[in-house]
């Protein structure tokens, strides 16, 4: 029984290790890291921001340049307005499901 008892806590003993040896690491990645991260966000909401006004604009200004060209029953600035923000939505979605997806695949190689 003292046998049994003595193996289960080296095992424990050696899970907990690992753990705290493991959240050190991270903890240590972060500060070295958290000048870093600051700046990275700032850069990525500069970037998000501009993937969604770009497109907008784009689609504004060659609608005001259809309508003046080609003038309708429809708008085609409201039209292309529209689509333009959808498009940057879409561009900005993909940015963020991308660092997302990154992240994540930072986080799972610290915790190994």
């Amino acid at each position: 029984m003292s046998e049994k008892s003595g193996n289960e806590s080296e095992k424990d003993g050696t899970t907990f290790s690992r753990e705290v040896g493991a959240k050190a690491g991270r903890k240590l990645k972060a500060r070295r890291n958290s000048a870093k991260g600051v700046w990275f966000g700032l850069g990525m909401m500069g970037l998000i921001g501009w993937s969604v006004v770009v497109p907008t604009l784009l689609g504004a200004a060659l609608g005001i340049w259809l309508d003046n060209r080609h003038p309708g029953t429809h708008s085609w600035t409201l039209m292309l307005l529209i689509i333009g923000l959808i498009i940057g939505c879409l561009n900005a979605w993909h940015w963020v499901a991308k660092e997302d997806k990154e992240m994540g695949e930072n986080q799972e190689d610290d915790d190994e």
